[in-house]
C-alpha cells in the first residue's frame, strides 16, 4: 500500500494542538489563581477544561507518534486524524464554556441536540482516522522486509 507521506499535515496538527493544550494549561493555572474573566469564560465544570487539556496532549502525542512511525498513510486518514484530534477535545472545551451542554438532554433543546451530533460525528471521524492508521501500521509489520 503506497501513499504520499502526509508528514507536514500530521506534524502541523500535532504542533497546533500541543500549543492549544499549553494555552489551556495556562487557563487552568489562571482559574486556580482566580484571574478575573476566566471564571466567566469557563463557566462549566473545571474538570471539563482539564479533560480538554489532557485530550489535546494525548491527541498531539498520537499524531507525533504516527509521524515517527514513518509509515505512509492515505491523505483522508491523515485529515481525519488531525481534525478528530481537535474536535474530540473541543467537545470537552465546549462543555467547559457552555455548562448547558453538560446537562442531561432536555427535549427541544436545539443546542444540546447539535452538540450531540457534533460529538457523534467527532468520535466517528476520529475513530476512522486513528483506527485505519493503526490497521495500516499493524499490517506494515507483517510485510516481508
Amino acid at each position: 500500500m503506497s501513499h504520499a507521506p502526509e508528514t507536514p499535515l500530521l506534524l502541523r496538527g500535532a504542533a497546533l494542538w500541543l500549543l492549544l493544550a499549553l494555552i489551556l494549561a495556562w487557563c487552568l493555572v489562571g482559574l486556580n489563581f482566580g484571574l478575573p474573566l476566566l471564571p466567566s469564560l469557563f463557566a462549566g465544570k473545571f474538570t471539563r477544561l482539564v479533560q480538554a487539556h489532557l485530550d489535546l496532549l494525548l491527541m498531539s502525542a498520537l499524531l507525533f507518534g504516527f509521524h515517527a512511525a514513518k509509515i505512509s498513510l492515505p491523505r483522508p486518514v491523515c485529515w481525519a486524524m488531525v481534525i478528530g484530534a481537535f474536535t474530540n477535545p473541543s467537545a470537552f472545551l465546549l462543555q467547559a464554556i457552555f455548562p448547558a451542554l453538560d446537562a442531561p438532554p432536555a427535549p427541544g433543546n436545539s443546542a444540546q441536540a447539535a452538540f450531540g451530533l457534533y460529538a457523534v460525528a467527532s468520535v466517528t471521524l476520529t475513530s476512522y482516522g486513528f483506527g485505519r492508521a493503526a490497521v495500516i501500521v499493524l499490517r506494515s509489520t507483517f510485510k516481508a522486509g
